[in-house]
């Protein structure tokens, strides 16, 4: 996977793959505290010359999805992942509320191949969930490179799971990441995603779904393990709030150049 991850991050011009998208996705929300004085700018300067950032330079794929609430399926927000390629069957994304230089970090998602995941314990297996329907749906994307190599792409990422937890619920108006992580899951089934949100996503960064979806029509799609996507078995697992500072609930609709959410 790392060597599909390489071919896919050429031409030259564009240095990592989400450069080569000109759509802009601005986070819904607004953080407090006081502008960044001229000391803190250079400090700032001086940092991204001297120091290496060898973590981060790794970050080599964009992808843009769809993820709800473990237990609240009707509780829904787009979520852009900036990934690095530890090894042929493991990846780790940061997950970002846009694709700005404001953009806030949603939370993390760890995914990994079909062959590690069918080696997990079963209790373990209903936090994943699987990322078939993503691929096949067109829900998932990696917005900015070619076709032929997006579709290699997601070729690969249909045999694969993700766990994912959310630490600052941007969705829900939090304009500090107040309460606690929220463990989040994938879709599935047609008629699960806010059909608005899906569309104010695809039309603010230019995807053709019926284009995309037929596309796909070639890739084959596993079969989910039947122990994970464990919401759909009714086993819901979440963490309890304690502070109650996380209140779950569909939101209003987003402004079309804003990270999009279900307004259900």
């Amino acid at each position: 996977m790392r060597q599909l991850f390489q071919t896919i991050t050429l031409p030259l011009a564009c240095s990592l793959l989400w450069a080569c998208s000109a759509h802009e996705t601005k986070s819904p929300v607004e953080t407090p505290g006081r502008p960044e004085s001229a000391k803190t700018q250079l400090l700032e300067a001086g940092a991204a010359t001297l120091q290496s950032k060898p973590p981060i330079e790794a970050i080599n794929a964009y992808l843009d999805g769809f993820h709800f609430y473990n237990g609240h399926p009707d509780v829904q927000m787009e979520a852009h992942h900036y990934c690095s390629i530890l090894n042929e069957d493991v990846i780790q994304c940061v997950i970002f509320d846009g694709n700005t230089k404001g953009a806030k970090i949603m939370g993390v998602e760890y995914i990994i191949d079909e062959k590690l995941f069918a080696g997990l314990p079963t209790r373990e297996k209903a936090i994943w969930h699987s990322h078939g329907y993503e691929v096949s749906s067109g829900q998932l994307i990696a917005p900015g490179i070619p076709d032929p190599a997006e579709h290699a792409l997601m070729a690969r990422l249909a045999h694969t799971y993700g766990k994912t937890w959310h630490t600052w619920h941007t969705d829900q108006d939090k304009a500090l990441p107040v309460g606690v992580p929220q463990l989040m899951m994938g879709f599935t089934a047609d008629g699960q995603a806010d059909p608005a949100m899906v569309e104010q996503r695809n039309g603010r960064l230019g995807v053709d779904a019926g284009k995309t979806k037929g596309e796909r029509a070639d890739i084959r799609i596993p079969d989910a393990d039947p122990q994970a996507d464990g919401w759909q078995h009714g086993n819901v697992i979440q963490i309890t709030d304690p502070t109650g500072a996380h209140v779950h609930r569909s939101s209003t609709a987003t402004p079309s150049t804003t990270n999009s959410r279900s307004s259900q």
